[in-house]
């Protein structure tokens, strides 16, 4: 698809909880970054993307939605009264604004694009102010979760660490995102002005967008059964699963196996349960030329 993934946001109640789960799950984690509006995150940073874990920390500092603002952290607020998860998909950008133009001609998000900033703390010491811009977009059909396009607005290298992206697992980037719902070809629409690419609906009603490192899937409940067994499908749709490249799964499984994960290997996909990433089934597979 034209835009690849950029992160996932993985919405939690304890930010401090949730970080020692993914510490245990074999990742490392950027110190905790502190929002202007309520939310507080820690990442798990690959390559060119990376997975969010937010918790809502100040919830006096949320702003409420209105007509034509969508409020990130009122949506998280929202969500965590339901349950954990992930809640929201962004997909890169290299201009929020002109996207969310884009989002309310194509009748899926009629929202200002949003701009805001924060300190980001480096790995030697001292921080660095790093801006970003978004661009939200919603389905209807869709009402739990969201979506954005997430435009960074400074230099790359103040951002991207090379020594928050080794990872005891072995993890090199996110490379699909799995969703449940009840009737996947009710998404396809949405799916497509979103992405700006042709999604394919296969016999199975397995409904996809995006190349091999770039996909997004919508599973119904059976297919969901199939490829993710341990996790329920939901009667909304939902976020329920992320697919990881690593060099070595020999050594993913060790170092999960050796911290006590439950671990999974379904036809040569390494899978640990929702509950172990507070909501999201992890899927690790071997491409060792990545």
């Amino acid at each position: 698809m034209p835009r690849r993934l950029d992160h996932l946001v993985l919405c939690v109640r304890n930010l401090e909880q949730a970080g020692h789960d993914l510490q245990k799950l074999g990742f490392t984690l950027t110190p905790t970054g502190v929002h202007p509006f309520g939310t507080s995150n820690r990442l798990a940073m690959f390559r060119n993307n990376f997975l969010e874990v937010l918790a809502v920390t100040d919830p006096a500092a949320v702003p409420a939605a209105a007509p034509g603002r969508f409020s990130f952290a009122a949506h998280q607020e929202n969500f965590l009264s339901v349950a954990e998860g992930m809640s929201m998909l962004a997909l890169h950008s290299t201009d929020a604004h002109a996207d969310a133009a884009r989002f309310a001609a194509t009748g899926i998000g009629a929202y200002a694009p949003f701009d805001f900033g924060r300190d980001a703390a480096l790995p030697g010491g001292g921080t660095a102010r790093v801006q970003f811009s978004l661009a939200f977009a919603t389905d209807p059909a869709a009402p739990g979760i969201a979506f954005f396009t997430c435009q960074q607005r400074h230099a790359p290298d103040l951002f991207w660490k090379p020594a928050y992206q080794s990872h005891a697992n072995g993890a090199l980037r996110v490379i699909e995102v799995v969703m449940s719902a009840p009737k996947p070809a009710q998404h396809r629409a949405f799916l497509e002005r979103l992405t700006e690419a042709t999604a394919e609906l296969d016999e199975a009603g397995r409904l996809s967008v995006g190349n091999a490192d770039d996909r997004i899937t919508i599973l119904g409940p059976g297919e969901i059964k199939r490829r993710l067994p341990g996790s329920t499908p939901c009667d909304d749709p939902r976020f329920c699963a992320a697919r990881l490249v690593v060099r070595d799964l020999d050594a993913t499984r060790r170092e999960l196996s050796r911290n006590g994960v439950e671990v999974r290997m379904i036809d040569g996909v390494l899978l640990t349960p929702p509950a172990a990433a507070h909501g999201l089934a992890l899927e690790f597979i071997e491409r060792g030329t990545d």
